[in-house]
């Protein structure tokens, strides 16, 4: 609503002076240039093939514990007691080991993610910066903040393009 209010309140300026008639305005989709990059991409790639192993173990987990579970709760009545148990205590130990390998694997993507935008970030505002600078930009808005663009209001793909060249 705060937006929807700016927005309102903007364009009732626009409109009210003549002077902005005259403004060259841009819209950026900052997340985008940055995930749509080269870099970005890459990197998207890369991680997949460094947690990939680890994924994988924690389907396998999963699977497995699912299939106690389903065996349990079809077969339970008709085991006996010292069975049923045993792959209880299995089932939990499966819950276990899947919940303590799925927070290691979040917290080492969450790290690997930070340190890619850390090296990125530079690129990424520099990239914007000379889109802007070429442009002659007088006012450049946050995509999420518009509701409706014409394309050749939007930056991003310049910005995605510049980017891609800076190596």
């Amino acid at each position: 609503m705060r937006k929807l209010t700016q927005l309102v309140l903007f364009s009732a300026v626009l409109l009210a002076n003549p002077a902005f008639a005259e403004m060259k305005i841009a819209v950026l989709n900052y997340q985008m240039a940055l995930l749509e990059s080269d870099a970005a991409k890459k990197y998207a790639v890369d991680a997949e093939k460094k947690f990939g192993p680890q994924l994988n173990k924690l389907k396998t987990l999963e699977s497995d514990a699912k299939r106690i579970q389903d065996r349990v709760s079809k077969e339970g009545e008709k085991m006996q007691q010292a069975e049923r148990e045993r792959l209880e205590l299995e089932f939990k130990q499966k819950a276990r080991d899947f919940q303590f390998q799925s927070k290691e694997l979040n917290e080492a993507k969450a790290a690997s993610d930070r340190d890619m935008l850390k090296q990125l970030k530079p690129k990424l505002d520099k990239a914007v910066e000379e889109v802007l600078k070429k442009g002659s930009y007088d006012l450049v808005l946050e995509r999420g903040a518009v509701v409706d663009v014409k394309p050749q209001y939007d930056i991003t793909r310049q910005v995605i393009e510049r980017m891609n060249q800076l190596r």
